[in-house]
């Protein structure tokens, strides 16, 4: 049994443990939260200290995060952002006692599906268990951010020259293991298969 979900477990905590790592980087180098603090106080702040990029602003408080640095000018930019909603925002407006409960439901939700699917694969459908290895990383990293915060961070910023309408929305990667692994499941969706051969009584292939 454990060989048959090896690439799940191994591919999904190295996804997840890639992603919580990026996102300490961000905390740590894209805003003020850690300032002052060393050891173990850093990891602590790294899952207590919220509210960093201060949107909306709140009274009394200021902008904790950093400007972003510019990897490549222009075009890729590391920018500290904290996500309430789903992809591109998508319902971040939500008053956070109905936001929590819906997002946390939803996550459980697609990691069951995504479990019951890999069950149902087959024993040649690699590429599919990678998918779907891919999958499950990134909603977990994403998952843990909720649990923690009540939002997602996201810091990789790609935009063309800063001209409007031509920035793609900020994300982590949480959010790039899901979309290399959707991608993979649509190339295997996409792959001619042989049709399954049976064999009749008589021992004729058909």
């Amino acid at each position: 049994m454990m060989q048959r979900f090896r690439v799940l477990i191994l591919v999904g905590l190295a996804t997840l443990a890639a992603d919580q790592v990026t996102k300490y980087l961000a905390v740590s180098h894209l805003t003020e939260a850690l300032d002052g603090r060393t050891g173990v106080s850093r990891l602590e702040g790294f899952f207590s200290e919220q509210n960093l990029d201060n949107y909306p602003p709140v009274e009394g408080s200021y902008r904790r995060s950093t400007r972003p640095y510019r990897f490549i000018e222009d075009y890729w930019h590391f920018r500290y952002v904290e996500n309430p909603g789903a992809a591109w925002g998508l319902f971040g407006n939500l008053p956070e006692s109905v936001r929590r409960p819906f997002f946390h439901l939803v996550s459980l939700s697609a990691l069951g599906f995504i479990f019951w699917m890999y069950v149902k694969l087959a024993e040649d459908q690699r590429r599919v268990r990678w998918a779907l290895a891919l999958v499950t990383g990134g909603a977990l990293g994403n998952f843990v951010d909720r649990l923690a915060r009540g939002y997602v961070i996201d810091f990789i910023d790609w935009h063309w020259r800063n001209q409007p309408g031509m920035r793609w929305p900020t994300f982590n990667v949480a959010d790039a293991a899901i979309c290399v692994g959707v991608g993979l499941l649509l190339l295997d969706s996409l792959r001619e298969r042989r049709p399954v051969e049976s064999v009749t009584p008589g021992g004729q292939v058909v």
